[in-house]
């Protein structure tokens, strides 16, 4: 299956969200959609791979990552995470070791690691 395209809105929903993040304001709920869906394809389109599956539920998951191919059942290395955590850390708004210290990220297996990889923005 072809990786998905991000939606021509994520570059200015990404905006919008960290404006509101800023202003301590709640971002608006389609900007945040549109933010993390568009940040979480950006990370599978740069690493791409299925070492990793990293899960922002509602909005989306994708698999990313060079490394063995694990194809059955759960994957062993998973991340998941709310929208608004994932925009912060691609942004660089909130480090790695801190949004797993804190509990806003859940990162499961010996690769469930983005440190190297964030921030994407």
């Amino acid at each position: 299956m072809p990786p998905r395209r991000p939606d021509p809105r994520g570059p200015e929903s990404v905006a919008a969200v960290l404006r509101a993040l800023d202003a301590d304001a709640a971002p608006e709920p389609d900007d945040q959609r549109i933010a993390a869906r568009f940040l979480l394809y950006t990370l599978a389109a740069r690493h791409p791979g299925r070492v990793l599956e990293v899960r922002i539920p509602p909005v989306a998951a994708v698999q990313c990552l060079p490394g063995p191919v694990h194809t059955r059942g759960t994957p062993p290395n998973v991340i998941e995470t709310d929208p608004l955590t994932w925009i912060r850390l691609a942004a660089g708004r909130l480090g790695w070791a801190e949004a797993v210290r804190s509990g806003a990220v859940h990162a499961s297996g010996p690769r469930a690691d983005l440190a190297a990889y964030l921030p994407l923005a």
